[in-house]
């Protein structure tokens, strides 16, 4: 029987779908889910003060790994006391594998089944990570949940590539739990599922990484081509495969109408850039849509950007002025519209889990997404 480092609670359950309300308790802090968790990348979530995520709502944030891993390295960090002290955040942390990030410089990267080699984008010094690198690097970090090393494949890409990387996953998961029991972690350790858009290695996939005592699982290789429809068809049939007891874990999608059709299908956790990257380039996530900052309507407009908000920006600031910052290149507007688009993110997980509470999710999908889409500009 594993360690008991996290403990899963499913508190309610839809009427009409798969979504379900839960409580996630790790290392003596607990999180609600459905749950979003801002990417705060090099132990910073862009813009936003430890003091600005909690106003927002924020009880969990995503670091990475890769990056901490270059700079400032986890040595430093673990010599500081760990990511909570070294970013001053007492909520939950959960840091990635860093194996989204090698992918995404791949003409950097060579894999082969021990594990990856990989240019620093920084210095461009060669660097050499296992699965078990990967696994003692997050427990020096002092994370609250940890992943596996992976291999994720981009769409489109042939069976024989997707099935070797598959196998390769399976593999490496295993190998991440066996240094995992052997260093006593006290974190939790989540595994993956790969398989990219084929039901027959999701199967496969889902199958192997179920089996081994992680303490949830997540579905990875997602939002990489292969398009909205797709996407959604994968997780129709990849989310029943995960066990009901565990959180299950969306890498990497985050736009609000995917979010929703994963809710749907009985996802607990997310993870996405969108919210502060695009607040930095000028779009605010409002309930009627996404807002385009710049817009030259917005020129005398003396009303909050989205007036049913209560976030820093619009309690306190008119749409002319947001706009004025941007058009004028002052720094205030990207972190004004960080704060805001934080905080449409988690009232609109609220709103979810009021929802699934009151078994009415499908109902509250429906209207949301009708007002959402009304002015859609992006």
């Amino acid at each position: 029987v594993q360690r008991e480092t996290m403990r899963f609670t499913v508190l309610s359950k839809d009427r009409e779908s798969c979504a379900r309300n839960g409580r996630v308790d790790v290392r003596g802090k607990s999180f609600r889910t459905p749950a979003f968790m801002p990417v705060g990348t090099a132990a910073t979530v862009k813009g936003a003060r430890p003091e600005d995520l909690k106003e927002a709502g924020v009880d969990v944030v995503l670091c990475n790994t890769y990056h901490l891993h270059l700079r400032p390295g986890e040595e430093t960090v673990a010599g500081v006391g760990g990511l909570h002290s070294f970013m001053g955040w007492d909520g939950v942390i959960l840091t990635d594998s860093g194996g989204f990030q090698i992918f995404s410089l791949a003409d950097l990267v060579s894999v082969d089944d021990e594990g990856v080699s990989f240019k620093s984008h920084l210095d461009g010094n060669k660097v050499r990570l296992t699965p078990e690198d990967a696994v003692k690097i997050q427990e020096k970090l002092g994370s609250d949940i940890t992943m596996v090393l992976d291999q994720c494949v981009e769409h489109p890409a042939s069976r024989s590539n997707v099935a070797k990387a598959v196998e390769r996953t399976s593999r490496w998961a295993k190998r991440s739990i066996e240094t995992h029991k052997k260093k006593g972690s006290k974190t939790a350790l989540f595994g993956i599922i790969q398989g990219g858009v084929l039901e027959e290695l999701r199967r496969i996939s889902a199958g192997a990484v179920t089996e081994m005592p992680f303490d949830g699982f997540a579905i990875g290789g997602l939002s990489v081509g292969e398009g909205k429809e797709l996407m959604r068809e994968v997780l129709g049939f990849t989310a029943p495969l995960l066990p009901e007891d565990k959180p299950r874990y969306l890498m990497g999608v985050g736009a609000p109408d995917d979010i929703l059709d994963a809710v749907a299908c009985g996802i607990d956790m997310f993870d996405c850039v969108m919210p502060t990257r695009n607040a930095r380039n000028a779009t605010l996530f409002t309930i009627n849509g996404p807002l385009k900052l710049r817009n030259a309507a917005l020129k005398n407009d003396p009303s909050p950007p989205d007036p049913a908000c209560g976030c820093p920006l619009c309690r306190t600031y008119s749409s002319a002025y947001i706009r004025h910052l941007f058009n004028a290149g002052e720094m205030l507007g990207p972190v004004l519209a960080t704060l805001h688009n934080l905080r449409f993110y988690q009232d609109m997980m609220r709103g979810i889990r009021d929802a699934v509470s009151k078994g009415g999710f499908m109902e509250f999908r429906k209207a949301f997404m009708e007002q959402y889409s009304r002015n859609e500009t992006g």
